[in-house]
């Protein structure tokens, strides 16, 4: 029994690093994109490095990165980060029953590895907890593949991109591919009709506060799009007994 779920583990995790195969990529030209960003806007290799590595979120450190190098408040430089990343609060607080059975430090790590990328692939191969250690495990290894492969991607990507950030030509278009992939989470994470009215009202924001300075129509756009959100749920209708909602 102890081997056969030891096997199952080990099937899980090459499943998990296959699904996310096809999407690494893009991962590599993203991290490309933003280790060169990272050096061509004025930060130093040692503080380019530690950013890629401790923050390990693209998305905000790119809209991070043009606030450190303008000057901006530390509060203003925080309070986009995690605006950018406040979607990763639903992600831990839907995939807290899939985990809540590991260890709080084994929890904290995979909460540094989870990415949209693996939280979109997990929730589609598993949608709900597993019943025995041995289902809870397989998932974990799975989600442990598939965020490891998105990590390795990623790291080795933004490194050479600040390895060779003055040696890359902008003919390559990699600031392009970084924006198709981003487009490719937001349509794979844009599910339901609620998820792509959020999409389009954040966007429109942005659009419209874009003269603000310090990039703020970023945190704009998401307190609108998190406003608009929290009005409809508050107003959509509740499901009848043996009815629809």
């Amino acid at each position: 029994m102890f081997w056969q779920s030891r096997v199952r583990r080990h099937l899980e995790f090459n499943v998990g690093m296959r699904d996310f195969g096809p999407q690494a990529l893009g991962i590599v030209a993203w991290g490309l994109m933003i280790g060169v960003a990272m050096v061509n806007s004025g930060m130093g290799t040692l503080a380019a490095v530690a950013m890629a590595l401790l923050v390990f979120a693209g998305s905000s450190q790119l809209a991070a990165i043009p606030l450190i190098v303008a000057g901006a408040p530390a509060w203003v430089i925080l309070a986009t980060a995690f605006c950018v990343n406040l979607r990763f609060v639903v992600f831990s607080l839907h995939m807290r029953p899939f985990l809540i059975h590991l260890p709080r430090w084994t929890r904290l790590a995979a909460g540094y590895f989870i990415t949209d990328n693996g939280y979109v692939l997990f929730t589609k191969r598993f949608h709900v907890p597993g019943r025995t250690e041995d289902e809870r495990l397989a998932q974990v290894a799975y989600l442990a593949g598939a965020n490891s492969l998105n990590w390795a991607s990623w790291m080795l990507a933004s490194l050479v991109g600040i390895a060779l950030a003055h040696s890359i030509p902008p003919a390559w278009g990699l600031g392009f591919a970084g924006i198709l992939c981003l487009l490719g989470m937001q349509c794979s994470l844009a599910s339901s009709r609620l998820r792509i009215v959020a999409s389009l009202v954040a966007g429109v924001t942005a659009v419209l506060v874009y003269h603000l300075p310090l990039r703020l129509n970023i945190v704009t756009a998401i307190a609108v799009a998190v406003l608009v959100c929290m009005t409809a749920e508050r107003f959509k209708p509740m499901p009848t007994p043996g009815g629809h909602a």
